[in-house]
């Protein structure tokens, strides 16, 4: 029931983009087509999956023991840069026009504030739901980080949808472009608000 509610919560109740504004760069960047949109939404998953993943074991096995815990920042982008050009290389050799469909936006995953503020929030969370054992713990994280990301990905795919829509229609001369992306992506916000009392 725990991942339940943790999954429900990331996804809805406290979406990264939608409530929290962490990643709004790649969120009002890459979302002019929805295909690019869900290319996005996967590497930033297989990315926040794998940098929790390796700044949870780093912070509880390294950082802590050694009392070095004021390096976790640093630390933590260091993984993720370095997660980032694992996934550039292996994207660049599986599939070459995703890597070109995503162009300059796939090097900025590595500064999107997304992925640190997850990588951060777990540690800050410490999920103590059940026993108290380190690996519990991470499985509870692994969770929270993929429900996380996939509500990253709705929340930007859910507004490339509504941008190629926008483009079909007659927006009066003054809002065209930034002004009603940023318009919409408000009332995308006010719409995940009225999940706020569901966990």
């Amino acid at each position: 029931m725990e991942y339940i509610i943790i999954l429900i919560s990331a996804v809805f109740v406290n979406n990264i983009v939608l409530s929290q504004f962490l990643g709004v760069c790649p969120f009002l960047g890459v979302s002019n087509k929805v295909g690019t949109a869900a290319g996005m939404a996967g590497a930033v998953t297989f990315v926040m999956a794998l940098s929790t993943l390796a700044t949870y074991l780093l912070q509880y096995y390294v950082l802590v023991p050694l009392g070095i815990e004021f390096m976790q920042t640093i630390v933590f982008i260091l993984v993720i840069a370095a997660l980032v050009q694992m996934v550039e290389i292996i994207l660049k050799k599986i599939s070459p026009s995703l890597y070109q469909a995503l162009g300059i936006y796939l090097p900025l995953i590595s500064t999107n504030c997304a992925v640190l503020g997850v990588a951060i929030l777990v540690v800050a969370k410490e999920f103590t739901f059940g026993s108290d054992p380190h690996m519990l713990n991470l499985a509870q994280s692994i969770v929270f980080t993929i429900a996380t990301a996939l509500g990253f990905g709705l929340a930007l795919i859910l507004f490339a949808g509504l941008r190629e829509q926008m483009e079909l229609s007659n927006i009066p001369k003054p809002f065209k472009g930034t002004p009603i992306a940023l318009i919409t992506a408000g009332i995308l916000a006010l719409a995940f608000m009225g999940f706020a009392g569901l966990v």
